[in-house]
């Protein structure tokens, strides 16, 4: 494949220029998506934080600034587990063009008790599936109106084990955190694949790239004063941990590719070179549950039927 043959060129620290292009990166204000945020918008695009939290965007835009000489970068105020909000957030964008939204932003409960949405939806698959599935049904026209844009959504390396219960969705029977945290990221895997397919069928030009970071760690993860503090403690005690896994940083680097490099494709897998753990990002195998097309069709279903509307793909005239 041209684009495999091509991947040891690509350089994480030096990006193509995008001076003209505008981003949105959701979950932009921390972890793995601040560093997708500053990296892209070292290349001179327009960066949108989508964020619940205006203090901690206005912190991370302010990092950013401190890093990359004028920075183009705000914030959209962007609450995902609201799905009656999505609307008038996509509004408020006041863009003419959108080269691609980065669907990073997610919830990781690590004990009971299960949490729900005002709408009554399990939390983590409300936020990290159905908050993105509702958000790109809004942002449609705009993506669909630019030219080759792209929609790259954030998997995780947690969902390669899990399987979809169709039936409990919410995990309202027998709730254990990791597992319900890995069903919602293989659900928007599963979407961002799906959607590929559907844009294909729709002529459009708009491509759907699925990532995932590997295995990304605070530990691992550089300083940025006004975003993450990393210990001297902290950064000791991940040495080890360097051999298998990366910081957050590095995480970033599959999406950057996936929204940056003119050589990827829709329907892709970009992950970690080194044992989808650690290392540059490449294009993985499509791991075989991730392809199948019933269980695809029948969550892109139940997402409308939860989310209170379709995502139409009219190619833009």
């Amino acid at each position: 494949m041209p684009s495999a043959l091509k991947t040891p060129s690509w350089d994480v620290h030096r990006l193509p220029p995008a001076e003209g292009k505008s981003f949105l990166v959701t979950g932009g204000n921390a972890g793995i998506g601040y560093f997708v945020a500053e990296q892209l918008a070292g290349t001179g695009a327009t960066v949108v934080l989508g964020s619940r939290d205006e203090a901690k965007a206005k912190a991370a835009i302010a990092s950013i600034g401190s890093r990359v000489p004028g920075a183009k970068v705000r914030h959209l105020r962007l609450d995902l587990a609201d799905v009656t909000s999505l609307k008038a957030s996509v509004d408020a964008l006041r863009l003419d063009r959108l080269d691609a939204v980065v669907h990073n932003a997610g919830v990781a409960l690590d004990h009971p008790p299960r949490r729900e949405t005002k709408d009554g939806h399990e939390l983590m698959f409300a936020t990290n599936h159905l908050g993105h599935f509702a958000l790109t049904r809004w942002l449609a026209p705009l993506l669909m109106a630019t030219p080759k844009s792209r929609i790259v959504t954030t998997g995780s390396f947690a969902a390669k084990s899990e399987r979809l219960d169709l039936d409990d969705l919410h995990s309202t029977h027998d709730y254990q955190p990791k597992r319900t945290y890995g069903r919602s990221k293989l659900a928007q895997m599963i979407f961002g694949f799906e959607l590929d397919r559907r844009l294909r069928a729709a002529g459009s030009t708009t491509l759907s790239v699925v990532v995932h970071p590997g295995g990304a760690l605070d530990s691992l993860t550089p300083s940025r004063p006004l975003v993450h503090d990393r210990t001297t403690g902290e950064r000791l005690r991940g040495l080890p941990l360097g051999l298998l896994v990366q910081g957050k940083e590095a995480g970033a680097w599959p999406a950057v590719r996936a929204t940056l490099d003119p050589d990827v494709r829709g329907g892709q897998l970009w992950g970690p070179r080194v044992f989808g753990l650690r290392g540059k990002p490449m294009i993985e195998p499509v791991w075989s549950h991730l392809a199948d097309t019933t269980t695809a069709a029948r969550l892109w279903a139940a997402s409308c039927d939860l989310t209170g509307g379709d995502l139409a793909l009219a190619p833009h005239d």
